[in-house]
C-alpha cells in the first residue's frame, strides 16, 4: 500500500481526472488532500500561477469537490483561519457534515502558539484530527515580492515547539522549508529556504522528534527532499531512527522523493511505517 499524505486538489492544474490518473501511474492508493485557507493578502502573487482561481487559497469547497470523485481513495482535510471568531464551529462541521479527518494544512501568518490558533488545537485534539503545519521564516529574497517584502508562516520553531508542549493531546506533523532547515544543528534556518550540506549535531527537528511523542514529520515537497538528500548517509540513519515518526507525501505529482527513497535501500518494516502504516495510526486505523 502507499499513501500520499500531503496534497492539494486543483494544484498546479491537477483536477480529480489529473489526480486519479497520476496515482494510478505511481501506485497510490490513498491520497490526504488539504485545504489551504487563507487571504490573498497573506501569499504571494505568484502562487496564482498554481493554485485555482478566486483569491482564497485552496477552498473547502476544491477538496469536497475532488474528494466526491472517488470516496474510497481521498482522505479530506481542512484547517479553517484560526482568527476566524467560528473557526472551531467551521472544522465541527466539516468533520460532522463531510467527514473530514485531518486538520490541514495550517499555513498562515499566524504565530503558532497564539492563543486563538492553540484553542483551536485542542479542539483538534478532542475531534482526533491531526495537524499538519507550514513553518516559513521572513527571509529576505532580494526585495521580496509585492506587497509584502516577504512570506513568513507560524513564526518559528521555538512558536512551534510552545504550541506541541501546550497541547500533548493533539497530533502535529511538520512540514515546510522553516521546519525542515531545522534538521541540521547550523543556522542557515532563517538565512536559507533550502541549506545544503552536510547536516550538523544539535538539530532541533531531530531532538523535537525524539522528545514529543505527539510531534511527527512530513517528507513532502522539495524541503524535506532537500533535508534528507543533503547529506545521504545522515539521512538514511534520519528515516531509520524515525521510522515511527515520518510520513511519505508528495505536496506536488512527481515521483522524487519514492526515487529517492527507494536508493536508500532500507529496511521493509521501515519503509512500509514511512510509505503508509504511520499514516493509518494517525487516522486511528491499524496499519
Amino acid at each position: 500500500m502507499l499513501i500520499d499524505a500531503h496534497n492539494h486538489p486543483n494544484w498546479h492544474g491537477y483536477d480529480a481526472a489529473r489526480i486519479l490518473k497520476n496515482m494510478d501511474e505511481q501506485g497510490i492508493d490513498q491520497m490526504w488532500l488539504f485545504t489551504w485557507e487563507v487571504p490573498e493578502d497573506e501569499y504571494s502573487p505568484s502562487y496564482h500561477r498554481v493554485l485555482p482561481p478566486g483569491g482564497l487559497g485552496i477552498p473547502l469547497e476544491d477538496v469536497l469537490q475532488v474528494g466526491r470523485e472517488a470516496p474510497d481513495r481521498f482522505v479530506l482535510g481542512y484547517f479553517p483561519h484560526p482568527k476566524r471568531p467560528d473557526a472551531i464551529d467551521r472544522l465541527k462541521a466539516a468533520v460532522e457534515i463531510h467527514g473530514v479527518r485531518v486538520a490541514s494544512e495550517m499555513k498562515v501568518r499566524v504565530l503558532f502558539d497564539d492563543p486563538d490558533a492553540i484553542r483551536l488545537y485542542h479542539a483538534c485534539g478532542e475531534m482526533g484530527l491531526p495537524i499538519t503545519i507550514h513553518l516559513d521564516y521572513p527571509l529576505d529574497h532580494g526585495g521580496g515580492d509585492y506587497p509584502r517584502p516577504n512570506y513568513w508562516y507560524g513564526g518559528s520553531i521555538e512558536a512551534f515547539e510552545r504550541a506541541i508542549t501546550a497541547c500533548p493531546e493533539t497530533a502535529f506533523i511538520g512540514h515546510a522549508p522553516g521546519f525542515w532547515a531545522h534538521i541540521s544543528g547550523d543556522d542557515k534556518f532563517d538565512k536559507e529556504s533550502y541549506p545544503t550540506g552536510p547536516v550538523l549535531p544539535g538539530g532541533r527537528v531531530p531532538e523535537m522528534l525524539r522528545q514529543y511523542d505527539n510531534l511527527f514529520a512530513d517528507l513532502s515537497a522539495g524541503s524535506a527532499l532537500g533535508a534528507i538528500s543533503r547529506d545521504p548517509e545522515f539521512g538514511r540513519g534520519f528515516l531509520i531512527e524515525f521510522q515511527d515518526k515520518l510520513i511519505f507525501g508528495r505536496d506536488y505529482f512527481d515521483t522524487r522523493l519514492m526515487d529517492f527513497i527507494q536508493g536508500l535501500d532500507l529496511p521493509g518494516e521501515a519503509f512500509d511505517k514511512i510509505t503508509y502504516q504511520n499514516a493509518l495510526k494517525l487516522l486511528g486505523e491499524d496499519g
